[in-house]
């Protein structure tokens, strides 16, 4: 990463967003700083002065998307940095989930993340040079109860990611899949969705992570500021992670659910194996 790197950062209002902007241009970077109202961000950049830039974007406005990537552009030269942090959670068992909401919420969560980084790749591509760094979660590792929605659309991060790291490596791009645990943001008070749905045979489960996932509000673990110093060290790293987690439940949590996979697999490889053809392995 250049010592004088340009990141674009999306969702910056509040929350990890917010403090990763803050500590990129504390280390004098340059920074491309977004939010859906660039009112909210305008405190970031006002004492930066040509090395920061506010701009609106709506990750799920195509246009929006476009025009600050090109603007961004225009202002610095190039993109060294995106981090796709924009995002939010919805709280739902999977039956009473409702469709608008759930379209809603993969517009932002993938498919918005996917068209950000279509729109800065190009210039990434002819300067051989870059990093995207892609804000999943421990969610995206593993699953629980009232946030299927939110898992499902964090694992499909998880892949897009994989996918590209394959694809950009050899253009000299690089890609890193950051895991956050629960950290102190408003993920789960302000900014979380709900189904207005409620089915009392989920009460006991689904129902009752609602209630302990929001009572974790103000309370979380996590420090927003140790977690963005991470992502730049990870950046800043010769050999960048393809994933980062962060947060001592995140380790704890995504390395037990590696124990219960290979469990899993174990238990049942005589079966896995047998479905393959009888005979010879195709060379």
């Amino acid at each position: 990463m250049p010592e004088n790197a340009v990141w674009f950062i999306t969702g910056c209002s509040s929350g990890l967003g917010r403090a990763l902007a803050e500590t990129v241009l504390g280390r004098g970077h340059r920074a491309v700083v977004t939010a859906r109202d660039p009112e909210r961000v305008a405190d970031l950049v006002a004492d930066h002065g040509d090395r920061a830039l506010a701009l609106p974007l709506d990750v799920t406005d195509h246009a929006q998307v476009a025009d600050a990537v090109k603007r961004a552009e225009a202002a610095f030269g190039r993109i060294d940095v995106l981090v796709n942090n924009a995002g939010y959670g919805y709280l739902a068992a999977v039956e009473e989930g409702e469709d608008d909401a759930v379209r809603k919420l993969f517009n932002t969560n993938v498919f918005g993340l996917a068209d950000v980084t279509r729109a800065v790749l190009p210039g990434m591509r002819a300067r051989h040079a870059g990093h995207v760094v892609n804000v999943s979660s421990l969610g995206g590792l593993a699953a629980f109860g009232a946030t299927g929605y939110y898992h499902a659309t964090k694992f499909a991060v998880e892949g897009l990611s994989e996918s590209l790291a394959a694809e950009v490596a050899p253009l000299g791009i690089k890609v890193t899949i950051v895991e956050p645990a629960a950290f102190r943001t408003e993920w789960s008070g302000p900014s979380m969705r709900q189904s207005a749905i409620r089915i009392d045979d989920y009460a006991e489960t689904a129902g009752a992570r609602r209630a302990a996932t929001t009572a974790t509000y103000g309370h979380q673990p996590g420090d927003p500021v140790r977690a963005a110093e991470a992502i730049l060290a990870a950046v800043a790293a010769d050999e960048p992670p393809l994933r980062l987690l962060l947060g001592k439940a995140a380790y704890d949590i995504a390395s037990a659910r590696l124990d219960s996979l290979k469990s899993t697999f174990d238990t049942w490889r005589e079966i896995t194996l047998g479905a393959d053809f009888p005979g010879k392995e195709t060379p």
